[in-house]
């Protein structure tokens, strides 16, 4: 057999360290935003000779913001969530400087993948980039986040309880990518992975270092298994999509939590799946789950089918949205 080439991308080191023990000597290109940066940017002793707070998450301002970095740089710094992680992944890739990661809240596990999130005609596409090398967690930084942005990366672990419906669902269909069929042995370890966030949810939401900690290696733990893969549809499914396509109508103002929280309880009620014990680990770990409007999630999900075959996404129940499907769904969020 003829093997090809094939690269598995690994996580970044993980440094735990209180950030004022943080001390950089090289020149620091800096993305962040406003509120982040005013919560640590006084606790970080960074020689910075360019900023940038990134607020559109496009390929095009990406690289604009990545060819303006001034030669002197040597390393870039990204503090805060996950639209500066993703902006700063790109530059990293197009600068070919080390990245460093130090997140105010695990709300995502961007700080962790390989790849970067842009929106393009209304739905996010990932373009490849490498992971940081660096990922400095200060657990107090952490720990006082906002309630609802603390654990907010829970939704990024719980969706593996849609995610694994769906990829199984492709392959009873036979709507599966090449290179993406269904492994047992993998779905298996996400189902562990899926299992301990039920477990730990409500430490992680009271901002309890074991619950953040389990959370932080939960994440790292699926982030790798999709790297080994080489894809991510044990964790990524119709919820995600959803939160893709109601961002449409929400605008870009509420944070990812907000958004796949739902989209986790009502596929999961549309696959036929329990959703109680979903629905308590995800209040438990801080999300809100009534931020999107009844006519927002009505008209995305009408639409849910034709947004799907618009953007070539992975099959998954999205797909084969009917009414009987949404009034799942919206009874489920509804409760």
């Amino acid at each position: 057999m003829t093997m090809g080439q094939r690269i598995v991308h690994s996580v970044p080191v993980i440094e735990e360290r209180p950030l004022a023990a943080v001390r950089e000597d090289r020149p620091v290109a800096l993305y962040t935003s406003g509120p982040a940066w005013d919560a640590v940017g006084s606790l970080l002793s960074l020689p910075i000779c360019w900023q940038t707070m990134p607020v559109e998450a496009t390929e095009e301002t990406f690289r604009r913001d990545a060819a303006a970095i001034p030669d002197t740089a040597e390393v870039i710094y990204a503090v805060g969530g996950g639209l500066a992680v993703d902006a700063a992944k790109i530059a990293m890739r197009d600068r070919g400087l080390p990245l460093v990661c130090v997140p105010t809240a695990l709300s995502v596990d961007a700080f962790l993948t390989p790849a970067s999130g842009v929106r393009e005609r209304g739905c996010v596409f990932y373009l490849e980039t490498g992971a940081p090398q660096r990922l400095i967690i200060d657990w107090d930084v952490l720990a006082a986040a906002p309630s609802w942005v603390r654990a907010a990366g829970m939704g990024d672990v719980l969706s593996i309880a849609t995610g694994l419906w769906d990829w199984a669902f492709a392959e009873r269909e036979g709507r599966q990518r090449p290179g993406q069929q269904f492994e047992a042995w993998a779905a298996g370890i996400a189902q562990r992975l899926l299992d301990e966030s039920l477990r730990i949810a409500a430490s992680a939401g009271r901002g309890e270092q074991q619950g953040l900690s389990r959370l932080l290696d939960l994440l790292a733990l699926e982030v790798q298994l999709c790297n080994h893969l080489g894809h991510s549809r044990p964790e990524e499914g119709s919820e995600h999509i959803f939160a893709y396509a109601v961002e449409n109508l929400t605008g870009h103002g509420l944070p990812h939590g907000d958004l796949v929280g739902p989209g986790i309880i009502g596929i999961a009620a549309a696959q036929g799946q329990e959703t109680a014990a979903l629905r308590v680990a995800l209040e438990e770990s801080g999300a809100r789950l009534g931020q999107i409007s009844p006519a927002h999630i009505e008209e995305t999900l009408r639409d849910l089918p034709a947004y799907t075959e618009t953007h070539e996404l992975p099959f998954g129940i999205a797909h084969v949205f009917d009414a009987p499907l949404r009034e799942r769904f919206i009874r489920a969020v509804s409760m």
